[in-house]
């Protein structure tokens, strides 16, 4: 739990220093799983900014008193507060963020501050679309799922990551386990839904 409190207190500094930057964002990744009901993070602090406040996310994390780094990657820059670090993301997997992309975001109580934090339908296709054949551990996955079941659009989650086998066979899960309603195929291009009973 300590390394919980540090990165609530990072997270706290985070989101003090982009409202007073004026830059816009949205909490993402393991603590906005966390400020919607979801297990603990002792992992990073992410943020999601749109490209063009990059530098500005920088500058208002350094009048912070955090480092800032640019590991020349085409969708994220990080900063350090002490030893704990932050993930400024402005393309995940390949989408940019936009006005669009923020606007989605609920304003909610994260420890001691509140700042806006992506829907959970966001949060669980930005984690299946990562799966592949060299990250593929879905155990981390299933308490989220199950924790923000009633938060998810999985019809959403579904066409999202049609294109994932790896997202496919998640959800195919997930309806078998009966933390989702389960679909079977009964036409071709057609499905009925079947509510877990359990």
């Amino acid at each position: 739990m300590e390394g919980s409190e540090e990165l609530l207190r990072t997270l706290t500094r985070v989101s003090s220093a982009l409202y007073d930057g004026e830059v816009p964002f949205a909490l993402t990744g393991g603590c906005a799983i966390y400020a919607r009901g979801g297990p603990v993070s002792e992992h990073d602090v992410d943020v999601l900014v749109r490209p063009q406040d990059i530098d500005g996310a920088l500058h208002a994390l350094e009048d912070w008193g955090m480092s800032t780094v640019d590991p020349a990657e085409n969708w994220l820059v990080k900063a350090f507060d002490g030893d704990r670090m932050i993930d400024i993301i402005y393309r995940p997997n390949e989408f940019e963020v936009t006005d669009a992309i923020l606007s989605g975001a609920e304003e909610l109580r994260v420890g001691p501050a509140s700042m806006p934090v992506m829907p959970a339908t966001h949060l669980l296709v930005d984690k299946l679309l990562v799966l592949g054949p060299h990250r593929c551990d879905m155990s981390e996955l299933l308490p989220t799922a199950r924790a923000l079941r009633e938060q998810i659009d999985w019809d959403a989650v579904r066409r999202e990551t049609e294109h994932s086998p790896y997202a496919e066979a998640f959800l195919l899960l997930v309806e078998r386990l009966g933390i989702t309603e389960e679909r079977t195929h009964v036409a071709a291009g057609k499905t009925e839904t079947r509510k877990d009973l359990s």
